[in-house]
């Protein structure tokens, strides 16, 4: 185990060496750079462009150098712990992701909760109880919720919170408190509303987990060691924890790689619509305006927390099923 391990953790150093190359091309490929995009921006505006800022923020970042002396001096800074200094904010990075961080884990943490609370004793409902009026019910519900884009239930949310009740529920926090240093207060305006993008972003996510929970266990519920178990008298609800329902669950643990990105990164659309203070709309305005050190760290950040994430499944993946090995083990 711990022989494998080393070989994932060293596997993750070219990894994302590799992605830092393309993420730092990819940010550079639109013609221009943040310079000129804000140029153009306050020229359009009939705005006086500070020649002494445009020519410190060359200088100081080396933006007339080559791409690669660029992307150098950018990789060497996070290799220091330095994510660089975002030109739109005029501030380092990490202090432009600071509450947003927080609040963007808080959001995300508590749609995966809800998500797992909700779809999983459904899935089992379903799995258990096929074709009967509560599946077909279910069943119904969860292709509506598969079929509406999260977007748009959040569009309609607000359209009849306004409509019935005269409140706009867009944000995290309302505008009194927006600007106002994070503390009780603050956090309790938070939690109260935090309900709509919980509601809204795990939607989705709720209805396809019970599809493919309800899928996985009936395909275990009617394989040949489920017959026997019952046929030896084991009761019906220690069978299913103990067998069926623990090979439904590999899936699901396999995706724990893709939920640590996901709870820093956030539903950047819905975020957009619903006006969120989170780090989705955030990295999408740094890639709008080729704000390279904030993109680029960012997304770093989010490969950092997929390798890491996938390597904590497969772990979790060994511990669950003991037909999983790693390394040494699997050539027993």
């Amino acid at each position: 185990m711990l022989d494998y391990i080393a070989r994932r953790l060293l596997v993750m150093i070219p990894t994302l060496l590799i992605i830092s190359v393309l993420v730092f091309v990819i940010i550079q490929l639109p013609p221009g750079d943040y310079l000129e995009t804000l140029v153009a921006e306050l020229q359009s505006q009939g705005e006086a462009v500070s020649q002494e800022r445009i020519a410190f923020y060359r200088e100081e970042y080396g933006l007339g150098e080559p791409m690669w002396k660029q992307f150098a001096v950018w990789f060497w800074g996070l290799l220091q712990g330095n994510m660089g200094y975002s030109f739109e904010y005029e501030m380092p990075v990490s202090d432009v992701v600071g509450d947003r961080v927080f609040l963007t884990i808080l959001v995300s943490f508590s749609t995966i909760l809800f998500v797992y609370l909700v779809s999983f004793p459904i899935g089992v409902y379903s799995a258990v109880r096929q074709y009967s009026l509560g599946d077909y019910t279910l069943t119904f519900v969860g292709f509506i919720g598969l079929a509406t884009p999260n977007f748009l239930l959040a569009l309609i949310l607000m359209y009849f919170a306004n409509q019935w009740f005269g409140v706009s529920i867009g944000g995290l926090v309302d505008a009194e408190l927006r600007d106002a240093p994070f503390g009780w207060e603050k956090f309790v305006n938070v939690l109260g509303h935090l309900w709509v993008p919980v509601i809204v972003i795990g939607t989705a996510g709720t209805a396809g987990m019970i599809r493919r929970l309800r899928a996985n266990l009936l395909d275990e519920l009617h394989k040949q060691y489920v017959t026997t178990a019952k046929a030896k008298g084991v009761p019906p609800g220690k069978l299913l924890a103990k067998y069926p329902l623990r090979m439904a669950l590999n899936p699901f643990i396999a995706d724990i790689g893709n939920l640590l990105p996901e709870i820093i990164s956030g539903s950047a659309i819905v975020s957009v619509v619903l006006s969120l203070e989170t780090t989705g709309p955030m990295l999408l305005g740094a890639l709008q305006s080729q704000d390279m050190y904030l993109a680029g760290s960012f997304l770093m950040a989010l490969a950092l927390l997929t390798v890491v994430g996938n390597l904590l499944s497969d772990l979790a993946l060994a511990a669950l099923d003991p037909r999983i090995r790693l390394g040494a083990e699997s050539a027993r």
